[in-house]
C-alpha cells in the first residue's frame, strides 16, 4: 500500500516550482506559489466554517482553475474531495450529495441556483464557496454563499491537521446505467499510480520524491479536454502535477470546439492531450484537416485516451499531421486503473481495443473466480495493485466489485475482455451492464459501435438493445450522420463485412447528435428511450 500524502507532495512540488506555472486557461496564468498560497486560504477558510476532518468537500464546476486548487485545498484540510456531474438535475444533484454526506461546495455561479432549489435538504452542508468567469460571481441564489476567492484569500496557513496515506478522495461514477456510486481512493494509492509520471515507478518515499521533483525525466504540460469532474480529466491532471508540471484548461469549458483546441496548443505548448475517443478525436483530425499547416503541433509528444475506445483511422489521420508523437489508449476506469493500454505510432500500430496484459491483470467468470488466460477465453477483466477500497456507503457492491485472490485483491468493475491468439494481449468487449443478449448470443455495444463509426456517412454511434418478440432483444444503432449523408439501410451490410451476422444492427435510428456525456461516453439510458420512442416500442 501507499505510504504517501498528495498534500504533503503538492507542497513539495510548490517549494521546487515557485514561480512556474501550475494552472493556464486563457489569460488566467497561476503559478505553484500562488497555487500553494490559494489553496491553504480556502483549506483555513473551510476548517474555520466547521468542516470536519475527512469531512466530504464537493466540486460541482466546469473546467476552473479553481477546481485544481479547491482538491488541493481539501486535501490540506484533510477533507475528502467529491466530483460532481455539473449535468445533474435537482434529483440527481441532491441523491450525489446527501450520499457524499457533503459538508462544503465549490459551485460555479451558473449552477448555483440548482444548488439553491436542494439547499434546505441538505442539513450537513456549512459551507458554499461559488467560482465565476469574472473576479465577482453572483451570489444572490443563495445568499448564504461566498465568493472563492474571498476564501482564497484568506491569510492561512493551512490548518494544523493530521495528514495520511489512507486520507481518501470520492470519484463518483455510473448515471448511465444505474444511480452514481462514490468509488473511495486512498490518497496512497493515487500516490502510486500516478506519481513517477504515471509511467515510470512512483518514488518510495518524501526523501525520494523530494529528489526526483527537482529534476524529473519530464515535467507534463497536460492539455485537458474532458471535464476535471470525470476520471479521465482529473486523473491526467494530478499525473502533470505530480511531475511538477502545469494543467492547461480549455479557453471555453462550456463546450468542445476543436479549433478553439489546437488553438491553445499552438499558444501554450502543451507536451500531452488527454480527450475520450473519437468523440473528441475526429472533430480534432477534421480541424486539421480544414486548416492544414495553421497549428503548431511540435510540441506534443502524447495525446492520451481513456474510458472509450478510439478508432485507428482517426489515430492514423492525427499522424499525417504529426507523425513523431504517440498516441495512447488507456483501458482504465474510476474503479480499476491500470488495466492495459495500446500505443500507436506512425512507425507501428495497435489495433483499436488491444491492449496488453500485465502482471496484475486477470481474466474472471461470472461468478468471479479467476480464468487461465489462454487465447480465445472471454471474461471480465481484474486489475490488482493499489485500487479502490470499495464504494461508498454499498459494501454489497464493493464485495463484488473489489475480489481478494490469495495475497491479492482485484478489482472488476463489469468490462469484458477476450484473449487474442498471441496469449498476451486482451481485445474489450465492452461493458456487461449494457450486454444485449439477442437469440441467445452476446454482443457488446462498443464492439458494434467502433465498426459503425468507420463508415464514411456515420459521424457516431451509439448500440443498444430494444425488446424483439423474436430474438429478446434487437440490436439497434442510434447514428448520427456526415454532412455527406448514408442510407441507414447500408449500416447492416457494412457490419456483417466486419463481425459476425447476429451482431449487425436490425434498426437504425438517426439522429442529429448522439447522446453522450460531458466526458464522451455514451448516454445508454438516453439513447434506448430515443430509439424506442423512434421505432414505436414500449419499454
Amino acid at each position: 500500500m501507499g505510504n504517501m500524502n498528495l498534500a504533503d507532495c503538492l507542497d513539495q512540488v510548490a517549494r521546487v516550482r515557485g514561480d512556474a506555472e501550475a494552472l493556464v486557461q486563457a489569460s488566467a496564468r497561476i503559478s505553484w506559489t500562488d497555487v500553494e498560497r490559494r489553496a491553504a486560504g480556502v483549506a483555513a477558510w473551510l476548517v474555520e466554517r466547521g468542516c470536519s476532518h475527512q469531512g466530504k468537500l464537493a466540486l460541482y464546476t466546469t473546467n476552473h482553475p479553481a477546481y485544481m486548487e479547491a482538491v488541493y485545498a481539501g486535501f490540506k484540510a484533510a477533507l475528502v474531495p467529491v466530483n460532481v456531474n455539473y449535468r445533474y438535475r435537482e434529483d440527481e444533484l441532491l441523491y450525489l450529495l446527501e450520499n457524499a454526506d457533503a459538508e462544503a461546495v465549490v459551485v460555479h455561479e451558473d449552477f448555483l441556483p440548482r444548488l439553491a432549489r436542494v439547499r434546505d435538504q441538505l442539513p450537513k452542508l456549512r459551507a458554499v464557496l461559488v467560482v465565476g468567469d469574472t473576479g465577482s460571481p453572483s451570489t444572490a441564489a443563495l445568499p448564504e454563499a461566498v465568493a472563492y476567492d474571498e476564501a482564497a484569500s484568506h491569510p492561512g496557513p493551512a490548518p494544523d491537521r493530521p495528514r495520511s496515506p489512507d486520507d481518501l478522495m470520492f470519484l463518483y461514477t455510473g448515471g448511465t446505467t444505474g444511480m452514481p456510486k462514490g468509488v473511495m481512493w486512498r490518497q496512497g494509492d493515487l500516490y502510486q499510480r500516478f506519481g513517477g509520471g504515471g509511467l515510470a515507478p512512483a518514488p518510495p518515499d518524501m526523501d525520494a520524491f523530494c529528489a526526483w521533483i527537482e529534476n524529473p525525466p519530464q515535467r507534463l504540460r497536460t492539455l485537458i479536454g474532458p471535464p476535471l469532474m470525470h476520471g479521465t480529466g482529473w486523473f491526467t491532471a494530478m499525473i502533470a502535477w505530480l511531475t511538477g508540471g502545469a494543467v492547461i484548461l480549455l479557453d471555453d469549458p462550456k463546450r468542445f470546439d476543436a479549433t478553439g483546441l489546437w488553438d491553445v496548443v499552438h499558444r501554450e505548448k502543451p507536451t500531452a492531450i488527454t480527450i475520450v475517443g473519437d468523440s473528441f478525436g475526429k472533430p480534432m483530425l477534421a480541424a486539421l484537416r480544414e486548416s492544414p499547416g495553421r497549428f503548431d503541433l511540435s510540441s506534443i509528444a502524447m495525446i492520451a485516451s481513456s474510458g472509450v475506445m478510439w478508432s485507428q483511422e482517426t489515430k492514423q489521420g492525427l499522424l499525417e499531421h504529426h507523425p513523431s508523437m504517440a498516441l495512447v489508449d488507456s483501458f482504465s476506469s474510476s474503479e480499476a486503473v491500470g488495466m492495459g493500454m495500446s500505443v500507436t505510432t506512425a512507425a507501428g500500430t495497435v489495433a483499436t481495443a488491444k491492449f496488453q496484459l500485465s502482471d496484475t491483470t486477470r481474466l474472471f467468470d461470472e461468478q468471479l473466480q479467476p480464468l487461465e488466460t489462454r487465447p480465445g477465453v472471454r471474461g471480465l477483466v481484474g486489475v490488482g495493485g493499489p485500487q479502490p477500497v470499495g464504494y461508498y456507503k454499498d459494501a454489497e457492491k464493493s464485495a463484488r466489485t473489489f475480489v481478494p485472490v490469495g495475497e491479492h485483491r482485484f478489482s472488476i468493475p463489469g468490462d469484458w475482455a477476450e484473449v487474442n491468439p498471441d496469449g498476451v494481449t486482451l481485445t474489450l468487449l465492452g461493458r456487461g451492464s449494457v450486454c444485449i443478449n439477442t437469440g441467445g448470443e452476446k454482443v457488446f455495444p462498443e464492439e458494434v459501435e467502433e465498426v459503425l463509426k468507420r463508415h464514411p456517412g456515420v459521424r457516431d454511434a451509439v448500440v443498444v438493445g430494444v425488446p424483439d418478440d423474436k430474438f429478446g432483444e434487437a440490436v439497434t444503432a442510434v447514428v448520427s450522420v456526415t454532412p455527406e449523408g448514408l442510407s441507414p439501410g447500408s449500416l447492416p451490410d457494412f457490419v456483417k463485412e466486419k463481425l459476425a451476422g447476429y451482431k449487425a444492427p436490425r434498426q437504425v435510428v438517426v439522429v442529429s447528435e448522439v447522446y453522450r456525456s460531458p466526458s464522451g461516453k455514451a448516454d445508454f439510458k438516453r439513447t434506448r428511450a430515443t430509439a424506442l420512442a423512434a421505432l414505436g416500442i414500449e419499454a
